[in-house]
């Protein structure tokens, strides 16, 4: 085997050495950088067009609810105001809108309630915001109380799991609209005298407390069956041996690891309370006059149905449109936070 060629005052060896150890820079590998898993979480998310889609649609109906007042205040009506006394010409004699599809032309865009003649553009918007607002408070308590329930459970096992297991099959078991129906009027006597007005607030506050008494245990039940797969896994193994406390286990190591299973369950938990709200309105219990509701409103428009089909038109589309979006969302914040799936 033949030697290289060494000119002659040149140390081609080294230079050599140098070409080889110096790659050209169109030669040096890509470095891969590392992503926590929020990062490729949203990576997932943003590749489901559905999801996305149906978070713009939620986020669309949280904007509504949030400027409610100021797009009342452009428009130039308000969910209050009777329009059909003030102008007897917006209702004919039978009480309903006096123009054709439910009085919708360029004044009222939605057109009027037939009976009072409100506007029901505004009372949509209005009932959006106490829908949202309502359902929102309601579910952040049953989170609350399902993961508290659950961790104890599944941390604790033995005497304590055995109890609050038996007391979340029992509220499991409990006719739940039945319940409802029964348990607001009495919550509601408790604080207002049978003979006084019952004011918006103390409605407002005993829906909350009857939904979130009946509402925590599927979310018990999850984050139980997390915390089951959690408690004896190395880490918290580690943290027993370390010293650490059962509350500081359960505050540092096992709750950052159900966040995922939780906001899961939070937001498949919305809707269906949005739903149960619009039903305690719809049969008389819930939110009443002259509280702008969906539940309400469907209450309204289902005595009138066959003269006005038009009132029912935009609220419905409009509760369809937000439970099947937020369902939707539900479902794709479970696939991007799912490392299996294929989406």
């Amino acid at each position: 085997m033949t030697s290289p060629i060494e000119l002659e005052g040149v140390d081609t060896s080294s230079a050599l050495d140098k070409e080889s150890a110096s790659p050209s820079k169109a030669e040096e590998p890509k470095k891969l950088a590392g992503r926590s898993p929020s990062q490729l979480m949203w990576a997932r998310f943003k590749r489901d067009r559905t999801g996305v889609v149906s978070a713009f649609v939620v986020l669309f109906f949280f904007l509504i609810a949030a400027a409610a007042p100021l797009i009342a205040k452009v428009y130039g009506k308000d969910p209050y105001t009777l329009y059909g006394q003030d102008r007897p010409e917006l209702l004919d004699m039978f009480t309903m809108p006096a123009k054709p599809a439910g009085g919708i032309d360029g004044e009222f865009w939605f057109g009027i309630e037939p009976g009072l003649g409100r506007d029901v553009l505004t009372q949509l918007i209005y009932g959006i915001r106490t829908s949202l607002a309502t359902a929102l408070a309601a579910t952040i308590i049953m989170t609350i109380l399902g993961v508290l329930i659950g961790l104890a459970g599944g941390y604790f096992g033995g005497r304590i799991d055995y109890w609050l297991g038996r007391m979340t099959d029992f509220f499991m078991a409990l006719p739940s609209q039945l319940f409802f129906v029964a348990a607001m009027p009495v919550i509601t006597t408790v604080f207002v005298a049978p003979d006084e007005e019952t004011p918006t607030y103390v409605r407002t506050s005993a829906i909350i407390i009857v939904l979130s008494f009946l509402g925590w245990m599927s979310m018990a039940r999850i984050v139980r069956g997390a915390t089951l797969s959690l408690r004896d896994r190395e880490f918290i193994e580690a943290a027993r041996i370390s010293g650490a406390s059962p509350w500081r286990i359960i505050r540092k190591e096992l709750l950052p690891n159900i966040v995922t299973p939780t906001l899961v369950q939070a937001t498949l938990t919305l809707p269906s309370t949005i739903l149960s709200i619009a039903f305690l309105s719809f049969v008389g219990v819930g939110y009443v006059e002259p509280t702008p509701d969906w539940g309400r409103m469907f209450a309204i428009g289902a005595n009138i149905v066959e003269q006005d089909p038009y009132y029912m038109l935009f609220p419905g589309i409009a509760m369809v449109i937000f439970v099947v979006a937020f369902n939707l969302l539900g479902d794709s914040v479970r696939d991007a936070f799912d490392p299996k799936t294929g989406r």
